[in-house]
């Protein structure tokens, strides 16, 4: 499936960009893990950095539609889009632009084992546990730092907490 032009590179001056984000989790053994994959060092736009997966949302498309289409497009999966959970703002020096982001829960319809990822999107991927996620940020390995409350919150909802932000 050809990547739609809309990245987090490509520059939009002055410009909102809306972009969706999943928080796609899966149950291993009794135990939650989050899936994140880690951006290709070639990126301008944090590179090197664990992130969940997601885009832009291009302009007339439904919110939900561009999710699972981003997700087929750098992953070659679907994923089934659950309830939304966090939304935020940022600014993106490489892009110029200032971006919404909403992120929602999300499993993948297919086996895990057929995640397939696009060395220009990302170089590998990982499958946290919260501890694990815990442990990598105390390690001081890259994670998107506007994404880690979020993805504190996403855990705590996933634990049947409630967490205010």
């Amino acid at each position: 499936m050809a990547k739609v032009s809309h990245d987090s590179e490509t520059p939009a001056l002055g410009q909102q960009v809306i972009s969706v984000c999943a928080f796609i989790h899966h149950n291993f053994n009794g135990v939650e893990k989050l899936f994140m994959p880690k951006r290709a060092a070639t990126k301008k736009f944090m590179p090197d950095v664990f992130e969940i997966p997601g885009g832009h949302v291009d302009y007339g498309e439904d919110i939900v539609e561009g999710l699972k289409r981003e997700i087929k497009e750098e992953l070659e999966m679907t994923v089934t889009v659950g309830d939304p959970f966090a939304a935020f703002t940022y600014l993106n020096e490489v892009k110029g632009s200032h971006s919404i982001e909403v992120i929602y829960f999300a499993t993948f319809n297919e086996p895990v084992e057929n995640i397939k990822t696009n060395p220009e999107d990302h170089s590998e991927f990982k499958w946290f546990s919260e501890e694990e996620f815990e442990d990598m940020l105390s390690e001081g390995k890259p994670a998107d730092g506007q994404e880690v409350p979020y993805i504190k919150k996403g855990f705590a909802i996933l634990r049947g907490e409630s967490l205010e932000m």
